[in-house]
């Protein structure tokens, strides 16, 4: 019976039921050509858990949604910035 509790409870604490897809504005001020975005889009997309990335130039902004509980606000703005891309999360501090 120990044995059935503490696999079930394992279970349910590693389940990705508890994950919750999230979708956020990042600020990219720094795009000002039109290959920009492609290169944002580009280090967006291959951080683990991101599932959709639509990059606006005339607006210089990207739409990301990701997995809460495989990357955070703070791995997506690393890897703009290590594109060469600083960003921040629109309409307020992180």
């Amino acid at each position: 019976m120990k044995r059935l509790l503490t696999v079930t409870l394992a279970v349910v604490l590693t389940s990705p039921v508890w994950a919750a897809p999230r979708t956020i504005t990042l600020s990219v001020p720094t795009m000002d050509c039109p290959v920009c975005p492609i290169t944002v889009k580009k280090a967006l997309t291959r951080v683990a858990g991101v599932s959709q990335v639509e990059v606006n130039f005339d607006k210089r902004v990207a739409m990301v949604t990701f997995d809460d509980a495989r990357t955070s606000v703070e791995a997506l703005t690393q890897a703009t910035r290590n594109a060469g891309y600083p960003s921040t999360l629109a309409g307020g501090a992180q």
